[in-house]
């Protein structure tokens, strides 16, 4: 398991990926062990210390050494402390010897007792305010110059992520970059700010606790000091172990994080086939493995930090024995002498031990820096900011091919093109043809130099493109593709990416070339409407049209049109049809195109074939050939022109796009919007936010009940080791007492007996924390998992109107999976055994200290609330900043996972500086905010510091008040004072968790919400009837319907039709009529606002939701496949049971694929890519198909499931929907309207209602609608 792992750590992602193919090449395995090897010659990675601040400025140096300075000074705080309370303990010593008189242990000096006293307090005071001004400047600092460094890197991380060439992101998992940019890049913020300031405040108490101890007396400094290697040598050891674990879990959490974007990316195709539980179960795997290295990595901690507190108890031990010797050995020791070498000597090496959890945040920074570097590192091999290369004023547009060889990175065995020669001069048109995948897409994304050839030449006006400037050269070529890909903006911003300074005119008139103008100033918005994440608040047509108009305004001189008009319904195709045929006048054009009517005034058709050019001329001359094209002609004309209106009617984008299955609505929208959309946004989810209810932490104790047992040995383990602290102080007092009595044999035995019990705590110590740590490691493991688990299980069983919400796009979702349930780990996992152990020590302390001396323990209590408020004005304030931060980052965070979701869009579109300004401008909310949070969490820092030290000065000048007035004795003084303020220290420690807990509190909050909301249409309901006999009588009643996300837009409205048993009904209209929404209403992904569906005559609501989506087969228009195998993605059909083998090839042979299939190196397990992104449309098509077909439905729902295949697959998969349709009632939607003539019954949809209904013949001789629609495609 671990090498595998380490792969992945290592960010050699493309191994982890392709790794799980069950074929592996013996080639592969070799190369893979010998990569192996050398990654155990590289051992653990993580980056240099000083190379983690590579992104400070002079401010942020000067901040840090500034911040550093004070640590240091803070950190001698304690030593000049120590100092000043040995001196004093020999004046206590003193006072209580005055009454018997003893051996010459002290030499006393003649000020009356209580003056000294008096002196020792204000220095204790003056102590003080210097570690509250150290202390503000050390923490504030630090805080402030890591809020700099880490918005420095963000903006970095981006800017390179967006350098980064195609080729890089297709063996890149997208889903893992988008945890690097959140989870990643907190960790190295947390590791790099005000951590390192109390890391050298204890180094610096370590350092001066040695220097005074040596300058005070040698020999007992030695002594003590023999400990420390031991000491050191477990920090060492940790250190390592935690980095090495950090990144192991890392990269398990991160491929977590890739299932999760996955799934919630393609929710509607998961709700369809019945997904969910299949989903969560592979989610729940990956989060395994990231448990088992979490459980390992609290045991390892544990256990060093045991072993540490068991050295510091021996030291203690033989150092107090030792020291004893010295005093009673007359060798110009005192018991104050002793006092401040020990304190000094045990506080520095104390310190070293409190370093542990800095060096592991520091650690763990370094360990995510690792994979974050390593990617700012790499070269791109095509640069897309690269400011190199001749750059033309004008072109002419002659584009060459020569003798060009390419294979996809990610598939390098696959050979897509074997030696293209292809030459198109200025201003023609060159049509591409042939069968999918046979290298026309590829050849497009060559020019645009998403890739470079491994051979060969393509040559712009005579330049070699490699030799151009990459920007330069595409803001000369425009490009519509078969999927396009509209940003989650307004329209208008849509259009404007296609050129950045264009006027709201041009943007107009481009609108209007692409006939989109009509329909966009139908919206209410107008040019101002939201097109939600992807487009998806747009139809098919409406989508095509944008991006045409996109491509339009920027003028260019190469116009490439992949399909460009495929998702139109026939009005508007011929009109945009027209508007390309005038756009690309004067304009060198390629066109790719299965639809061959569109093409034949092209100037030249070049047919491919496997990926060499086969023929190519003018349609009259290949017509005469008799070769591929004419053949490919035949095919389409014997079906009728209008046949192929529809051909490709509705294609999708092999390469590029990747949403739901049903495109045209929402899907989970993200933000890019113009930025003040954004601020309202924020103010919405503000109030949102208070709603929120409160969570006990009993409710996550609840949640947590398997692991009790555990977390009751743990608290057990927790309070014991808590004691050990009190009993530490009863021994303390006891020894310094020792040193009153007069005989030296007395002395003798009791300090040997004392030095034994120090021991004793030790063993005690060691046990108790290796048992806290694994009990608590276990639990809070297994919390996390669950409420990962139960966070990604709620989110699938939410209807699809709340993931059109724009608060729970994909990314926010996925960035909420990535940091809430840890978050809440790190408040109920070993924190919780920490919380325990302070208790009982403070508990114990206070019983303790009563017995002992009530006024005094009084006084010293008085003060411990003050420390109290301390701590709790620390958390109020961050707690706000918590939820601030958040938000904000959620925002930034949504833009670059657009980004980079639809890097090719923006790459081919030239638009990475403006998603850079966005994110950018993001940025700046959470940097303010860090700025303030630097002010206050540094003053309550401060003051929760400097009050020790103000609680010394009270504490001794009462403590010897009382002495004098023989009220208390030295050894209670000492009790009282070591055991509250020892407590107190625990105490404090627990508040300085209250950061986390802070966020942990936020957390909890947000995912309780989502366990308990229960969504309008619940996807795991196991409620409503399933009926044992069922025909497939579908109908709609008086249906109204509109989008929650645009309730002011009427989708459907008195929509009322019926289909009986095994019918077929067509469903016919312009795009954006409302076709597509009632496939969804029959799928249920929503509810009719007014009116019912019917099945059977029974309302779908009544019936059972996962029995009536199983009995449905869905085929849309931009299928969704999962990086998984081609058969795993068929057999995703129906998750209810096993699919054999024999099966998946049955439904492949059926949807005409198999043969395609079986040619593949690793046939069946070939991996079809992040969203299929390694297969054409057509291949996709045909897959979905089948997937379909596995389930044997007795609703088939096509929404245009031909319209992305080239005409011969488009011939045999019409005769397999066909086959299909048989037995089975099928709703189907066309543009292209041969695919419907033969069906049973035809509806004409416009603005949501049926305007005319009946067989083809009926509607013909009606001359309605219907009879204009087939009209104009006859025309064509």
């Amino acid at each position: 398991m671990e090498l595998n792992g380490s792969n992945v750590s290592k960010g050699d992602f493309n191994k982890g990926k392709y790794n799980e193919s069950p074929l592996e090449e013996p080639s592969e395995i070799e190369v893979q062990r010998k990569h192996k090897d050398k990654k155990k010659s590289q051992k653990m990675s993580s980056v240099g210390s000083l190379q983690m601040f590579r992104f400070a400025d002079s401010k942020d140096i000067l901040l840090m050494i500034v911040g550093l300075i004070a640590a240091v000074a803070h950190g001698m705080c304690l030593p000049l402390l120590s100092i000043v309370f040995g001196d004093m303990t020999n004046g206590f010593i003193c006072q209580a010897q005055s009454a018997n008189t003893s051996l010459n242990q002290t030499n006393c000096d003649e000020t009356p007792f209580e003056q000294q006293m008096a002196v020792f307090s204000y220095y204790y005071v003056i102590i003080g305010a210097g570690a509250l001004l150290c202390a503000y400047i050390q923490v504030s600092f630090w805080v402030l110059s890591s809020a700099r460094q880490t918005r420095k890197l963000r903006k970095t991380f981006f800017h390179a992520l967006l350098r980064k060439d195609i080729g890089w992101f297709d063996v890149n998992p997208v889903g893992q970059l988008s945890t690097r940019l959140t989870a990643d890049i907190n960790k190295i913020n947390e590791g790099i700010g005000d951590k390192i300031g109390l890391l050298f405040q204890y180094l610096a108490t370590f350092v001066g606790g040695i220097i005074v101890g040596f300058a005070k007396g040698w020999k007992l400094t030695l002594v003590i000091l023999a400990a420390s290697p031991l000491l050191a040598l477990s920090a060492v050891l940790w250190s390592k172990l935690t980095v090495s674990f950090t990144n192991l879990e890392m990269s398990a959490y991160a491929k977590a994080g890739e299932v999760a974007e996955e799934v919630l990316g393609a929710i509607r195709t998961v709700v369809a086939f019945g997904g969910q539980k299949k989903e969560t179960e592979r989610y729940y795997k990956n989060l395994g493995e990231a448990k088992k290295i979490g459980i390992k990595k609290a045991i390892a901690s544990n256990l060093s930090v045991g072993f540490a507190y068991f050295i510091i108890f021996g030291s203690y031990g033989i150092g107090f024995w030792y020291g004893s010797t010295l005093v009673l050995q007359n060798s110009g020791y005192t018991i104050g002498t002793v006092l401040t070498i020990f304190f000094c000597v045990t506080f520095g090496t104390f310190s070293v031990g409190q370093t542990a959890p800095y060096i592991e945040a520091f650690s763990n920074a370094r360990g995510a820096a690792f994979e974050i570097y390593k990617i700012l590192e790499e070269k791109p091999a095509i640069d897309n900011f690269s400011e190199e290369g001749y750059k033309p004023d004008q072109i002419k547009g002659i584009v060459e091919f020569k003798d060009v060889h390419f294979d996809y990175p990610s598939r390098p065995d696959v050979k897509i093109l074997k030696g293209l020669n292809l030459k198109i001069n200025s201003g023609q048109t060159l049509a591409l043809v042939g069968s999918s995948g046979c290298g026309k897409s590829t050849t497009i994304q060559l020019l645009q130099r998403f890739y470079d050839p491994q051979q060969g030449t393509i040559t712009v006006d005579g330049h070699d493109i490699r030799l151009l400037n990459i920007k330069h050269l595409r803001k000369f070529i425009g490009v519509v593709s078969q999927e396009p890909v509209l940003f989650a903006t307004t329209i208008a911003e849509n259009i404007r990416f296609g050129q950045e300074d264009v006027s709201d005119a041009e943007i107009e008139r481009a609108a209007k070339e692409a006939n989109a103008y009509d329909f966009i100033m139908k919206l209410p918005e107008r040019f101002n409407t939201l097109v939600g994440q992807r487009g998806s608040q747009l139809s098919g047509g409406q989508k095509q049209r944008v991006a045409i108009a996109r491509a339009l305004v920027r003028n260019p001189k190469i116009l490439l049109l992949d399909e460009a008009t495929s998702a139109l319904d026939t009005e508007s195709e011929a009109v945009v049809q027209a508007a390309l045929d005038k756009a690309s006048k004067g304009r060198t054009t390629i066109i790719i195109a299965h639809r061959l009517s569109t093409i034949r005034t092209a100037d030249t058709i070049a047919s491919f074939q496997n990926g060499v050019l086969v023929e190519q001329g003018t349609h009259e001359e290949l017509m005469q050939n008799d070769g591929i094209y004419h053949s490919l002609v035949e095919a389409q004309k014997f079906k009728s022109t209008e046949k192929d209106e529809k051909e490709s009617d509705d294609v999708t984008a092999a390469n590029e796009n990747e949403y739901p299955p049903c495109k045209r609505t929402l899907s989970n929208s993200s933000s890019t919007k113009s930025i003040s959309h954004n601020e309202t946004k924020l103010e919405e989810s503000k109030m949102e936010e208070v709603k929120l209810r409160e969570v006990s932490l009993l409710k996550l104790f609840k949640l947590n009940k398997t692991e009790w047992p555990a977390i009751t040995v743990g608290v057990l383990a927790a309070t014991i080791n808590g004691g050990t602290h009190p009993a530490f102080c009863i021994i303390f007092a006891k020894i310094i007492s020792v040193f009153t009595k007069t005989d030296p044999n007395v002395i003798r035995k009791e300090a040997d007996l004392y030095s034994l019990l120090f021991f004793i705590i030790g063993v005690i110590s060691f046990v108790t924390y290796f048992l806290q740590g694994f009990m608590f490691g276990k639990s809070g493991e297994t919390l996390t998992m669950k409420l990962r688990h139960m966070a990604f299980k709620a989110m699938l069983r939410q209807e699809i109107a709340w993931f059109d919400d724009k608060k729970n796009n994909t990314g926010a979702l996925t960035t909420r999976l990535a940091t809430e349930a840890s978050f809440v780990q790190t408040a109920v996992g070993s924190r919780l055994g920490l919380i325990a152990q302070n208790v009982a020590s403070m508990g114990a302390a206070v019983i303790i200290s009563f017995i002992f001396g009530w006024k005094m323990s009084l006084l010293v209590l008085a003060i411990v609330p003050i420390l109290a408020v301390a701590g709790m004005v620390e958390m109020k304030s961050l707690t706000g900043y918590a939820n601030r931060d958040k938000e904000e980052l959620e925002a930034a965070g949504k833009i670059a996972t657009e980004a980079v979701d639809n890097i090719r869009t923006v790459a081919s579109l030239s638009i990475e500086s403006t998603f850079e300004r966005l994110y950018n401008e993001n940025l700046d909310k959470p940097y303010r905010n860090a700025i303030k949070k630097s002010q206050v969490y540094g003053w309550a820092f401060a003051l929760s510091q400097a009050i020790q030290y103000f609680s010394y000065a009270a504490s001794f000048r009462f403590g010897a008040y009382l002495i004098s007035r023989n009220e208390m004795d030295v050894e209670s003084v000492f009790l009282v004072f070591n055991a509250i303020v020892y407590g107190a220290v625990a105490i404090g420690q627990s508040s300085s968790f209250s950061p986390d807990y802070a966020k942990a509190k936020v957390a909890a909050n947000n995912l309780f919400a989502l366990f308990e909301r229960v969504p309008s249409i619940d996807n795991y309901s196991t409620e409503g009837q399933t009926l044992d006999k069922f025909n497939g009588e579908l109908q709609f009643s008086n249906v109204y319907f509109r989008y929650e996300s645009r309730p002011d837009v009427s989708v459907l409205e008195k929509l009322s039709i019926k289909v009986g048993k095994g019918q077929t009904l067509a469903l016919v209209g312009s795009s954006g009529c409302g076709k597509s929404t009632s496939v969804q209403l029959i799928e249920r992904f929503y509810d009719p606002l007014k009116g019912q569906v019917f099945l059977e005559g029974i309302n779908i609501r009544n019936l059972n939701i996962q029995w009536l989506r199983s009995q449905i087969g869905i085929v849309s228009q931009e299928p969704m496949l999962f990086n998984c195998s081609i058969a795993e993605n068929i057999a995703y059909g129906d998750n209810s049971r096993i699919v054999l083998q024999e099966e998946i090839e049955m439904a492949a042979k059926s949807a005409n694929i198999h043969s395609f299939i079986q040619q593949l190196p690793d046939m069946y397990n070939t991996r079809v890519g992040e969203k299929g992104t390694q297969l054409s449309g057509g291949q996709k098509q045909r897959i979905a198909i089948a997937r379909a077909l596995i389930r044997n439905p007795k609703i088939l729902l096509l929404d245009e499931a031909t319209s992305a295949l080239d005409s011969e697959s488009e011939q045999v998969v019409q005769e397999a929907i066909d086959k299909a349709r048989e037995g089975r009632t099928c709703v189907v939607i066309a543009h292209r309207l041969t695919t419907v003539q033969d069906a049973d019954v035809i509806a004409v949809i416009h603005n949501g209602k049926v305007i005319e209904q009946g067989t083809h013949e009926q509607l013909l001789a009606n001359h309605g609608p219907y009879y204009n629609l087939v009209n104009a495609q006859i025309i064509q």
